[in-house]
């Protein structure tokens, strides 16, 4: 259903006025953008304002253009909102974000209580190796700022041996500086030290508030005796001791329905009505941007996730043009014929993305090859329709259905895999181009052309006028490149 700009825009005024994340729908309801908010009503209503939209650059237009659907989720502080927001963008991998798809990870405290001496370091990943470990936490400055002084409160070691000793002591200024009680001169048992550690342990868990009071007094007693540097840092470090000990929720269980694979393919089942849900499903799609290069994606998902070993990609062959219908058929012929040779695994669902005229393309070749008990569907991007043989009305399931959320991941995966095939084609088409000893014509011009007209000798046919027409070809580059191409023709 096509929504407009200024229902968006009413329906944001709606929005708290507190810290949360906001998630950007297109038109078949996939999360395009996530983003966090100190104030989701300020902070969402920005993208319609018309000065600030006016200013934002191309790929914040074009989101909020095919947005559809604004949803948001409040939580308790801007922290829990950097925190959720990350793994939003994990689960989702929206197109308009950059940040966190790289599965980077928030920061963590760890230290082993097994070691005779424990320490505290910084880290990113958790593991299962009998370690204690303490967070996540949103800020990486304040984290740090805080185990600093925590290790000088405590009397911490920041060495790494694990049995510090004497010669570890003649290299360490620690001591000196009274930041640690030196364990390795022996001026601490084990189970003193132990002790040290442990009360450190219920300090990071926000479970001693004293210290935290404590240094709040001394910054308002230097600022009452007018030592305002004084005050300053003992402010700042008062706000990262805050920051770091305030309990942050974590959202692993809250938002795990978000993508439950076995659920999903439960409903698929029911909906097609399968006998049993499908451990493995492979989708076709073909990618045919022009007539230079025509490909075909086949990707595999097993128990509801993506197998990458078993993707395939094929280049058209036999058919001349663009047609959608014989390439499929194509495809499926070449797929599942090589699987009737080598005897290998069949899936149990078949998918391909289109309506009627791919399934049926699709399903005159698996007829062919004699496989008529592989259960087969069309997934039309439209109003993702699911056409099925026989069947003379396509099915169309509810949005928040998990089974067409797990079909429209599938076939996005095959997009995806069938228009990577098709740049790496042309990339390398570019790459071995005639034009590379055309005067004047740099790679970002020579990828424009080619993109624009197929191929070299479709160039060549082309009026200077319409060489002219390429975004950042001029008339003058034109004629040159019309001349080049002219004395460049084959022999024969």
């Amino acid at each position: 259903m096509s929504v407009d700009r200024s229902e968006l825009e009413k329906a944001v005024r709606d929005f708290p006025q507190a810290p949360g994340v906001y998630l950007f729908r297109d038109r078949l309801d996939r999360v395009i953008y996530v983003g966090k908010a100190r104030n989701l009503h300020k902070r969402v209503a920005q993208y319609f304002h018309p000065s600030r939209s006016s200013a934002a650059n191309r790929k914040i237009r074009a989101m909020v253009d095919v947005a559809r659907r604004i949803e948001f989720h409040t939580v308790r502080s801007e922290a829990e909102a950097i925190l959720l927001e990350g793994k939003l963008i994990k689960d989702y991998r929206p197109r308009y974000n950059v940040s966190f798809r790289d599965d980077k990870r928030f920061l963590l405290v760890k230290t082993n209580l097994r070691e005779p001496f424990p320490r505290f370091q910084i880290t990113r990943l958790r593991k299962e190796d009998g370690c204690r470990y303490f967070g996540p936490f949103a800020s990486s400055g304040a984290l740090r700022t805080t185990i600093n002084w925590m290790k000088k409160i405590f009397g911490l070691r920041s060495c790494a041996p694990l049995v510090p000793g004497e010669r570890d002591y003649k290299h360490c200024l620690d001591r000196i500086i009274k930041n640690c009680c030196a364990p390795c001169l022996g001026t601490q048992t084990q189970e003193e030290y132990r002790r040290r550690v442990e009360a450190a342990c219920a300090f990071l868990e926000g479970k001693s508030r004293e210290m935290a009071e404590e240094i709040r007094k001394k910054m308002e007693e230097a600022a009452a005796r007018l030592e305002f540097e004084r005050a300053a840092d003992l402010r700042n470090l008062w706000e990262d001791l805050r920051q770091t000990t305030r309990p942050v929720k974590r959202f692993l269980r809250a938002y795990e329905p978000a993508l439950s694979p076995s659920r999903d393919l439960e409903e698929l089942a029911a909906a097609l009505g399968l006998t049993t849900p499908p451990p493995v499903m492979e989708c076709f799609d073909i990618s045919n941007i022009s007539t230079l290069h025509k490909v075909a994606s086949m990707v595999v998902f097993e128990q509801g996730k993506p197998a990458r070993g078993g993707y395939r990609r094929y280049r058209i062959r036999t058919v001349a043009g663009q047609d959608d219908f014989a390439s499929i058929a194509e495809a499926v012929r070449r797929r599942y014929r090589r699987v009737l040779t080598e005897g290998t695994r069949r899936p149990d669902l078949i998918v391909v993305d289109g309506g009627a005229g791919q399934l049926s393309s699709a399903r005159r070749e698996l007829l062919a090859l004699g496989l008529t008990d592989i259960p087969l569907i069309g997934l039309a991007k439209e109003n993702e329709e699911i056409y099925r043989p026989d069947q003379p009305l396509p099915l169309q399931l509810p949005k928040e259905s998990g089974a067409i959320r797990l079909l429209q991941r599938l076939r996005d995966e095959a997009h995806r895999f069938a228009n990577a095939y098709h740049q790496l084609l042309l990339r390398q088409r570019v790459r071995e181009s005639r034009l590379d000893d055309c005067p004047g014509i740099s790679r970002n011009r020579k990828r424009l052309l080619l993109q624009t007209f197929g191929s070299v000798d479709r160039l060549r046919k082309a009026s200077v006028d319409e060489i002219a027409r390429v975004k950042g070809i001029g008339r003058k580059l034109a004629e040159s490149v019309s001349r080049y191409l002219a004395d460049d023709r084959p022999s024969g």
